[in-house]
């Protein structure tokens, strides 16, 4: 019986990959990714291979597509690999396996079916947003991406104003929707103070500490590329 690996990879900078991580991306038979370019890709600048070289179906590790499309048809054919003895690592684009990416369905089955997942962690935006955000740190929410239609983020934005444990609120969020965002947040929670994290650990990291009024103007001026973590507090009484 294989064993199923959950895979930590950077979330942007190289460096940030682990000894432990790399070793298993290495040795293992198969590495399910959402995107086998970008994963053959970052293999190829963690490892000693030259440049020229490739990633590929006849080399050791095999690469096999896992995404939220086709997340259902593979779950099978993964587990079916894992009872050859095969051993399986688990990768998204970027960061921790199953946070807000696919997998945890194939993480479940596996126990089910008796196989054994071990975690391999590493970079995470969440983590990585909340220690550098000065907010607390005790007690944290992490509510995955707003959803896209107005109707349902306005209806989650509220519900988390009737919270009665103070936290942090944690959220993903699409640099396209981030301006009106901030502006039902601003509505719904008034002027608060926020935190926008952009870009984290690459070259234009931003990280932005002041009111939501302020972040508004800001990105009404220069609109937002690349991904975006909103943290904030709600206030009490």
């Amino acid at each position: 019986m294989g064993k199923l690996y959950i895979v930590s990879t950077p979330i942007g900078n190289l460096e940030d990959i682990t000894l432990r991580a790399k070793r298993i991306l290495e040795e293992v038979d198969i590495i399910a990714c959402e995107d086998t370019r970008k994963t053959g890709m970052l293999l190829t600048k963690l490892t000693k291979v030259p440049p020229s070289s490739r990633w590929n179906l006849n080399k050791r590790p095999q690469f096999l597509s896992y995404y939220e499309e086709n997340e259902l048809q593979r779950i099978p054919e993964i587990i079916q690999l894992l009872k050859e003895g095969k051993n399986v690592a688990l990768v998204s684009n970027a960061g921790t396996p199953t946070i807000s990416d696919p997998g945890f369905k194939l993480v479940r089955e596996c126990l089910n079916q008796g196989v054994q997942v071990e975690a391999i962690p590493g970079s995470s935006a969440i983590l990585t947003a909340l220690v550098s955000s000065g907010l607390p740190t005790d007690k944290f929410l992490f509510l995955g991406y707003l959803p896209k239609k107005q109707g349902k983020r306005q209806e989650l934005l509220k519900n988390c104003k009737l919270l009665t444990v103070h936290c942090t609120l944690i959220f993903f969020e699409s640099p396209y929707r981030l301006l009106e965002t901030l502006k039902e947040l601003r509505e719904i929670f008034g002027d608060i103070d926020i935190v926008i994290c952009r870009e984290l650990t690459k070259i234009h990291e931003e990280i932005r500490r002041e009111k939501i009024s302020q972040s508004i103007l800001h990105f009404e001026k220069n609109p937002a590329k690349g991904e975006v973590t909103l943290l904030f507090n709600i206030p009490q009484g």
